[in-house]
């Protein structure tokens, strides 16, 4: 049951459906996704780190997948050659599947597995078209010589060009 309402903080905001939905999945949180637990750090302004505690699994035994804004990390265990008798059996070996839903623009740029820690490596890598950019107000000749370039430079090839 829903005891809050986010319409406010669409009323002023355009293109920001995907949000509503992540709220939706987060009140369907199921007891499986706690396992294996995890960090996300940020470790810098455009980076950020994803390490996972899978204690037991190889590389071999963990797939990394990322499609669009989703990341998938699924671990299986191989199939052991002879069955082991334990008396205690504290590593958890089985089966786990973990979803991230990430930023646009954000990509993994690396993944190491060391001392029973995976560590996913993201960077924002937002592309040259959608950072901000100055844009001259004029003339025809302003509107087509819009860029990143300073309101000087601007003028400057304006007085060239004429």
């Amino acid at each position: 049951m829903r005891t809050y309402d986010v319409s406010p903080l669409f009323r002023s905001s355009v293109g920001f459906d995907r949000l509503l939905d992540l709220l939706n999945q987060a009140e369907r949180v199921e007891p499986s996704t706690a396992w294996p637990p995890y960090n996300i750090e940020k470790v810098a302004d455009d980076q950020y780190r994803i390490t996972m505690a899978v204690a037991g699994f190889t590389a071999d035994e963990i797939e990394l997948t990322q499609q669009d804004t989703t990341l998938l990390v699924a671990g299986q265990k191989a199939a052991q050659e002879g069955e082991k008798h334990y008396l205690h059996r504290g590593i958890a070996a089985r089966t786990f599947r973990q979803t991230f839903n990430l930023a646009e623009h954000v990509k993994v740029v690396g993944a190491s597995l060391e001392n029973g820690l995976l560590t996913v490596a993201l960077k924002r890598e937002v592309p040259e078209a959608l950072k901000p950019r100055r844009i001259a107000i004029g003339g025809v000749s302003a509107t087509a010589d819009q860029d990143n370039a300073p309101a000087q430079i601007t003028r400057e090839r304006e007085a060239k060009a004429a």
